[in-house]
């Protein structure tokens, strides 16, 4: 068998999946705990906060595309994207630190601190994050493998996303022994150290096999311009961007939810992981799924559900409790394989890039993923600061009836919105899995004649 169609043995795949573990260590608190963190305990008004993640997103507009094309280039004998899984971590784990840390300035100095550290750590973040999410990209070219990879990946991210959403609370507690800023940032620190371990085992368990038919010569200029020209991958990186805004606005305002709302705040870790597991078991779903169901329609299916589901959460009472976390696991089983998903149809854009044009640029492709995600979060991030500031939100104050109500619609109605505006854009995605599997066979041909 071709070695580009090679079956992954499992202890490649559990390598893989421990990379996002240890991301979601990072993302999983950004996306449960970074805006409560800034408004509640580093004291930064919520409108400040959402103009902040906004803007300091845009440096990633320039950043993704420049750490897709430095890999993409990149040739050492471990391959192209595994050395910096290593190279990367150590700078992940002390941008996670800094972020966490309050200094002891006055309130113009903590603004500064926070856009300097939360500059550094999404730029830390990039640095390993792109070459890791490329890899998937290379370590086989059979479109059902990847959809198992990433489904591991996803498994891997939800895994991890769970342990941050039920321990951080009680290791902030336990660390801090009474000073929560002293245990944020220990917290922070412990959490470096599993995400060095778990990186380390992604490097020595990965095999990158798909490399291109031809030696790239092009200017990362040419490959933004193939990118704009890739049908597939242009739906997918707005389509993206929209799911993303779904999840992050749930996730970031289903604490203040919680602590405002239901007025439950020792919940707030059993709520997130509930839904986390529902995540990961979502996405452990995603292959078997996909054996009976094109990813396309499953998308459009699972995405249909999200929009009725969070549509219905707006109606529920704050002491319906059981109901209330009966909507948060079926939302969450909804959305689980929407990664897994996602970015295997990221790698077939990839092909279709190679197929079309002859040149292949994964780093670069998922690269897009890695800014549409990121583009996501801080656009939910700022919906949250300014809805919130406009409606009134005080923090670690009893909220007025027009605040507590702008929380329920960051957890119902808005993200309804936007996975009903995400149905438009699936039905515009033009490959299924019969031209994707003509397509894979096309580039298996072209690979055999080069080598003659």
């Amino acid at each position: 068998m071709n070695v580009r169609l090679e079956k992954l043995p499992l202890k490649e795949k559990l390598g893989y999946a421990c990379g996002d573990g240890a991301s979601n260590f990072y993302w999983r608190t950004f996306d449960l705990f970074l805006f409560i963190f800034y408004t509640d305990v580093f004291g930064i008004p919520a409108a400040t906060v959402g103009t902040m993640m906004l803007a300091t997103r845009l440096i990633d507009a320039v950043t993704d595309p420049i750490m897709g094309a430095i890999a993409d280039r990149t040739q050492t004998r471990w391959g192209k994207f595994r050395p910096y899984l290593l190279l990367g971590v150590l700078p992940l784990a002390l941008g996670g630190v800094l972020t966490f840390t309050v200094p002891d300035v006055g309130d113009q100095g903590k603004v500064v601190w926070a856009y300097g550290t939360y500059i550094f750590m999404m730029l830390a973040y990039t640095f390993i994050n792109v070459p890791y999410g490329a890899l998937m990209g290379v370590m086989t070219g059979d479109s059902q493998q990847r959809t198992t990879l990433t489904s591991f990946r996803f498994i891997g991210a939800f895994g991890g996303g769970t342990l941050v959403a039920y321990f951080t609370p009680e290791l902030v507690q336990w660390f801090g022994n009474g000073n929560e800023q002293q245990g944020w940032q220990y917290t922070m620190a412990f959490y470096g150290v599993i995400a060095v371990m778990l990186f380390s085992i992604t490097f020595f368990t990965s095999k990158e096999r798909v490399v291109p038919t031809r030696k790239q010569e092009q200017s990362p200029i040419a490959d933004i311009k193939d990118l704009l020209a890739n049908k597939p991958w242009v739906i997918l990186f707005v389509l993206a961007l929209v799911i993303m805004l779904t999840i992050s606005l749930r996730g970031a305002s289903g604490t203040y939810y919680f602590k405002y709302f239901v007025e439950r705040e020792d919940l707030i870790g059993a709520f997130s992981t509930v839904y986390l597991l529902s995540l990961a078991l979502g996405a452990a779903s995603t292959p078997l799924l996909t054996k009976f169901v094109d990813k396309k329609k499953l998308l459009f299916i699972l995405m249909g559900l999200v929009t009725v589901l969070s549509i219905a959460l707006y109606f529920v009472p704050a002491n319906a409790m059981t109901l209330i976390f009966v909507l948060q696991a079926a939302i969450g089983l909804c959305l689980g394989p929407k990664s897994p998903l996602v970015f295997s149809m990221y790698a077939d854009a990839a092909d279709y890039n190679e197929w079309k044009t002859g040149r292949r640029a994964t780093a670069m492709t998922f690269s897009a993923a890695a800014f549409s995600q990121k583009l996501g979060g801080a656009l939910a991030g700022a919906t949250i600061g300014w809805l919130l500031a406009s409606m009134g939100y005080q923090a670690n104050q009893l909220q007025s009836a027009e605040s507590q109500w702008g929380i329920v619609l960051l957890m119902s109605l808005i993200p309804a919105g936007f996975a009903a505006l995400s149905l438009f854009f699936i039905t515009g995605y033009p490959l299924d899995e019969k031209s994707v599997s003509e397509m894979q066979q096309d580039l298996l041909d072209r690979g055999s004649k080069a080598s003659l």
